[in-house]
């Protein structure tokens, strides 16, 4: 909720103050994610990977169990939960004080990942693959939800992607979805412009160029840039040769307003923030 200008999240009693930016770090336990499939897929490497994260300083672990990148295979329900759940319980052991978000359109695999003790939902369709997402996280009380825009289905949203005023269609979309979860009874929400998610590679360019609009609608904004497809696209090269550059749109992000960065590449992220935090306190920016 605003405070003013900062924002606080309240993730099941424990408040996660927005005063500075902060990293929710990607650990997708998924065999076939655009960068990193198949990498964290056992309970041990996700452990071992989570860890890392949290040392280099990530605020938030984001699991995943469903690959949402274009042409994504399908998956049941229970295999989903079955990829997810037991790393969310392993992880609450080895690391009881961590924020933990589950990544998941589902309400019920959202509703079996906060049994075991997740604070955050983030889902990438705003509720609307999933009517039941939305009553279903307001039920559950002090539960963060973020919502992200996407044009169609991950099977689908790529199957040429088109918008009137790209910055304008998604304001408008997410003017109607805090109405809809304001009347659910939400309180703690989080706005994701959905890089990558039912958008060309101008859409995405034109998207973070107006991203400093979105601060108008009273709530933090989530922007995931890292390794997407319309930066090594353009580069021409593999995803994960493009740390770097996205470190550039992050900065450009922050500068717009962000207040959350999704990366898989946390220390890099936070040596950007730090930069970003440096030049703020001189009043460079």
């Amino acid at each position: 909720m605003s405070q003013g200008l900062i924002y606080t999240l309240n993730c099941r009693g424990t408040l996660l103050p927005l005063d500075r930016p902060r990293i929710m770090g990607i650990l997708n336990v998924t065999p076939d994610s655009f960068s990193d499939g198949g990498e964290f897929n056992t309970v041990e490497k996700a452990i071992s990977h989570a860890r890392s994260m949290l040392e280099q300083g990530a605020d938030i672990i984001d699991i995943g169990g469903y690959s949402s990148r274009p042409n994504a295979i399908d998956i049941s329900i229970e295999e989903e939960a079955g990829r997810i759940l037991p790393v969310i319980e392993a992880l609450r052991e080895h690391f009881p004080a961590s924020i933990l978000s589950v990544d998941t359109f589902r309400s019920e695999v959202a509703k079996q990942a906060l049994d075991r003790g997740v604070h955050i939902v983030n889902d990438i369709s705003g509720g609307e693959i999933d009517p039941q997402m939305i009553p279903m996280v307001a039920s559950m009380k002090q539960v963060p939800y973020i919502m992200m825009h996407m044009q169609g289905r991950p099977q689908t949203m790529q199957q040429n992607p088109h918008y009137e005023e790209i910055v304008q269609d998604v304001w408008m979309y997410f003017v109607q979805k805090i109405k809809m979860a304001q009347a659910a009874g939400l309180t703690d929400l989080v706005v994701d412009p959905g890089f990558g998610f039912g958008k060309t590679i101008r859409h995405n360019y034109q998207l973070l160029q107006g991203l400093g609009q979105f601060q108008e609608l009273g709530y933090p904004i989530l922007v995931g840039l890292s390794r997407k497809s319309f930066i090594y696209k353009v580069l021409d090269c593999d995803p994960r040769e493009v740390v770097a550059q996205s470190q550039v749109l992050h900065d450009h992000a922050l500068r717009s307003g962000a207040n959350i960065l999704r990366v898989h590449d946390v220390k890099e992220a936070h040596k950007t923030i730090r930069l970003y935090q440096r030049m703020q306190e001189d009043g460079f920016i």
